[in-house]
């Protein structure tokens, strides 16, 4: 006899989704009130949409897409079956006043983009602060997010984070944006484009130094998840010598802050105008981190009459 074929050990999340969208529209709870209901959807992985996200979904009336073909296979593999509707760059201006007005008479519609949070680094800000502005509820069903994904497994300091979006195609404006970033004093969170990622690496370098520690994650919660650590010198050169597909963060480690020159001359002449040498003196110690000894010397030259 042949052998018994083996169940998979995994979880069949199209089947739980399903379960769970069939369950959600027949109870009464799940019911929406107008408004616009922000749902985060997989970044790659469909047992990362959440079971509120999903019975949201279903329980809405419309739900607008950045990509309604894209976002197809996506209600489709869960069973959801709504109208939906493209919202993105090219065409917000045009569709906000019509979300608005079926908002208005009393719909619920979600926002979804073909992955992870929208509203975040796309359009969808412009229409939640429409809605704000006109006094319509705002639900924010919160899930995963590429950026977040990157900086929990990256390895980097995540007390302070930075996060700066895609930087402009171009060389010299990307320069121009990294090397204003350079000093901050956080970890740093780019997305990229994978035909665009030896070149801005090789900017980083440029504007930031080849020491700096950084990680590229690729294709996060996919088959093919890519998590590389090195310093930004390394994985400038292992990148400019091998293509990469699917979605891209740069993480990149902290910065020194930035020495601050001050003018200890100018400080003095200022306080000197409205307060005593000793108060002057104290004063432009402590921000300067001079000794006192030090910025006396300085003033008493600038008003050797001053006591």
């Amino acid at each position: 006899m042949p052998p018994k074929k083996q169940k998979s050990s995994s979880p069949d999340y199209p089947s739980l989704g399903k379960s769970i969208v069939k369950a959600s529209g027949n109870d009464a709870a799940c019911k929406l009130k107008a408004g616009l209901y922000i749902v985060a959807t997989p970044i790659g992985h469909l047992g990362d949409i959440t079971l509120r996200g999903l019975a949201t979904l279903a329980n809405a009336d419309a739900i607008a897409c950045e990509d309604t073909r894209t976002s197809g296979v996506l209600l489709a593999a869960f069973g959801i079956k709504k109208p939906t509707f493209s919202y993105h760059d090219h065409n917000a201006d045009a569709k906000r006043p019509e979300i608005l007005d079926r908002i208005a008479a009393g719909e619920a519609i979600a926002l979804i983009s073909d992955a992870g949070m929208p509203v975040i680094a796309d359009p969808g800000f412009k229409l939640v602060r429409d809605c704000r502005d006109m006094g319509y509820a705002v639900t924010v069903i919160p899930g995963a997010n590429a950026a977040l994904v990157a900086m929990a497994g990256s390895g980097l300091p995540t007390d302070q984070f930075y996060f700066a979006g895609f930087l402009p195609p171009k060389s010299a404006a990307r320069q121009k944006e990294i090397g204003a970033l350079r000093h901050t004093a956080a970890t740093l969170i780019f997305y990229e484009a994978p035909q665009r990622l030896a070149a801005c690496l090789a900017d980083m370098v440029e504007m930031m130094g080849a020491d700096r520690p950084a990680v590229v994650a690729r294709e996060l919660t996919k088959l093919f998840e890519e998590t590389r650590r090195g310093t930004l010198g390394e994985l400038a050169a292992h990148y400019a010598a091998n293509e990469v597909k699917g979605e891209i963060v740069i993480l990149i480690g902290r910065g020194a802050q930035k020495e601050i020159v001050l003018d200890i001359d100018a400080l003095l002449a200022e306080r000197l105008q409205h307060t005593t040498l000793r108060d002057a003196v104290a004063e432009v110690a402590e921000m300067s981190g001079r000794k006192k000894t030090e910025v006396y010397s300085r003033a008493l030259m600038l008003a050797p009459k001053r006591k």
